[in-house]
């Protein structure tokens, strides 16, 4: 699709009467209702003022893009406002905006208008283009500007050639809210700044159409640094142990060559992981595109659900585990130990913070799958799921079956025209989506689950000491081979399902195993001194906070430099303090927190015995294992 089949002579303006940013605004909404392309004025005016609220679209260079993408817009277009003097519309570089291109897109926009409307932005970056419309004398003329420079590809190209100088291919990843005009505009400065450099780059954008030029885990592996400039939540887990700059959007657009000497010179701290997903979104009509598999497909929904879960967790639980400072029973009124301040922190972390993590799950897992059309209805499957005492289980398989039920609804209803297509996400979606996933949930699903789930917490509490131990094993280990991938995140969930169901002692081997990792590297580094570099043993030192947190990834660093060594003691230690754990029959009722929740434990004193001999033994191993470095 050409641009100028959205940026028609009904839709400029040639001279822009208004001084301010707001008043230009609405001029230029006043342009394309006219022209009759919004079916509510004020909404479109509401989110393009949100969309300024986040950061101004006056990107410099004498260009403003305000935009935005609403159920608002009947017919994805373009408006172009020109001021000869121009607006103060608080742009980056301070100076007065002369071209305005205001951005509509449709709800359900679909690819060829995305690209179309990105394309725009890319077409602004070069100066004899801006040049141009400014001394066009007509309508027809900024038409013919637009066509002349406008080329319909299906794909841009996807990288520079490679660098004269050698100086190592560094990657970017671009994204802003929309996905419109910054992502684009971003992605192009970098790359023509690389080009100039003689430095090769990969982009990749995270635009309203989906994700282009995906970068690989070979390039990802070989990269010196990676530049992440998003203003929205991109996927990060993939860099982790890389050096990594994040940064706004408009840094991306405004600072590239800063950045790409930065990523150049490694200038840039280690990313060491924080369990986000990938928010970007894809035409909403397609679910998301498959990594690699069924396998990878469930794993990857499974993860942005328990990624999007963990703020409630650990704010909710930690909230909780204070509250205990005035006794474990200082929130009952009836008990003699009641506080009214414990009382509150109880309910506000415990009833409500810890009472939404199942429905979060779940609303997460379907918006992974089918974007967010699929979130309210994976909101409500996973909100029944708590109600009705179906747990982390129940709620699992409300996230996959709304999100499965959105993808189904999108092919079933593709026959309604394109002009109708803003009804889909804020009618019908929402409407059938939450019935046809309540009506299974109420009726099929949930009644099974919740029995199912009071019989594992009954076979739970009914094993022996023995089988406690190796269960205790089993999950410590986990937490420790792969630090924080699916092994760990695997262990992690269940033993929040199992806090979420009443059995304590699970999660008190997994935290336990969790904390061992870097505890044992901050040990080591500090027994055995000889055995780690002088950079290694300060960042030994950064391990004990991180480990006293109960941040397994804190570990990450030293596994990665040396994987056949570290990991295979760090789950030997992971694993004898979730075995001790158990044979010292422990509960845990905080679902994170580290020693800072210990106090909260059936006993505080055997729980952290546990994990110093898991984090000795883990260091002890090491001492042995490693040989001596030689620093110059």
């Amino acid at each position: 699709m050409k641009i100028t089949e959205l940026l028609t002579k009904h839709t400029i303006k040639l001279n822009i009467e208004s001084k301010e940013k707001e008043n230009v605004i609405d001029e230029m909404v006043t342009v394309l209702d006219k022209a009759g392309k919004l079916n509510d004025r004020q909404a479109y005016k509401e989110a393009i003022l949100n969309r300024e609220s986040q950061s101004s679209t006056g990107i410099g260079e004498g260009i403003a893009i305000p935009h935005a993408k609403t159920a608002s817009v009947i017919n994805p277009a373009i408006a172009f406002g020109r001021s000869k003097d121009g607006v103060d519309y608080e742009s980056l570089d301070g100076q007065p905006a002369h071209l305005v291109f205001m951005i509509a897109a449709t709800e359900g926009a679909n690819n060829t208008h995305l690209e179309a409307l990105s394309r725009l932005s890319t077409l602004l970056m070069r100066e004899e283009i801006r040049k141009q419309l400014l001394e066009a004398e007509s309508e027809d003329a900024i038409i013919d500007i637009i066509n002349q420079h406008d080329k319909d590809d299906d794909e841009e190209e996807e990288e520079t050639a490679p660098a004269p100088a050698g100086k190592g291919k560094i990657l970017a990843v671009t994204a802003c809210p929309t996905g419109i005009a910054h992502t684009f505009m971003a992605a192009d400065a970098l790359k023509e700044k690389a080009k100039e450099l003689g430095v090769e780059i990969k982009v990749e954008t995270n635009g309203s159409s989906g994700i282009k030029h995906k970068l690989t885990a070979q390039e990802i592996e070989d990269a010196p640094a990676i530049i992440v400039a998003a203003d929205k939540q991109v996927e990060m887990e993939r860099f982790k142990g890389k050096r990594v700059l994040q940064v706004p959007v408009t840094a991306g657009i405004r600072r590239p060559q800063e950045l790409i000497e930065k990523a150049v010179n490694q200038d840039a701290p280690i990313y060491q992981g924080s369990g986000g997903g990938s928010s970007a979104q894809s035409d909403e009509n397609e679910p998301k595109a498959k990594s690699g598999g069924i396998g990878n497909a469930f794993y990857k929904h499974l993860m942005s659900g328990v990624s999007n879960m963990l703020p409630f967790v650990v704010g909710g639980g930690i909230l909780v585990a204070i509250s205990f400072f005035w006794g474990i029973h200082s929130s009952d009124p009836n008990d003699p130990s009641y506080n009214t301040f414990a009382a509150a922190l109880n309910f506000i972390g415990g009833d409500n913070a810890l009472k939404l993590i199942v429905a979060v799950l779940a609303g997460f897992i379907a918006m992974s799958i089918a974007d967010r059309p699929g979130f309210a209805p994976g909101m409500v499957g996973g909100f029944m799921a708590t109600q009705a005492n179906a747990g982390f289980l129940g709620g699992l398989i409300a996230g996959f079956l709304a999100g499965y039920v959105v993808i189904l609804l999108k092919k079933v209803f593709v026959f309604i025209p394109q002009s109708l297509d803003g009804l889909k996400p804020v009618l019908i979606y929402p409407l059938f989506g939450i019935f046809i996933t309540g009506v299974l949930m109420q009726f099929v699903i949930n009644t099974p689950v919740a029995a199912f789930m009071n019989f594992l917490t009954d076979w739970l509490q009914s094993l022996g000491t023995g089988n406690l131990v190796l269960m205790g094993i089993i999950l410590g280990g986990m937490m420790a081979i792969d630090m924080g991938g699916p092994l760990n995140k695997a262990a992690f969930t269940f033993g929040i399902a199992m806090i979420d169901a009443g059995n304590y002692a699970p999660h008190a081997a997994i935290m336990a195993g969790g904390m061992v990792p870097p505890l044992g590297i901050a040990l080591a580094t500090t027994i055995f001194r000889n055995k780690f570099s002088q950079r290694d043993r300060e960042a030994g030192i950064t391990c004990y906070f991180m480990g006293a947190a109960f941040v397994t990834e804190g570990a990450i660093p030293f596994a990665a430099a040396d994987p056949l060594r570290v990991i295979p003691a760090a789950v030997v230690g992971a694993a004898v303090a979730g075995g001790l754990t158990e044979f010292f029959r422990v509960t845990l009722p905080a679902p994170h927190g580290g020693i800072f929740v210990a106090f909260i434990t059936n006993h505080p004193l055997l729980y952290l015995l546990s994990i110093v001999i898991g984090a000795v033994i883990m260091a002890m191993i090491l001492g042995i294992v490693k040989k001596p470095v030689t620093e110059k």
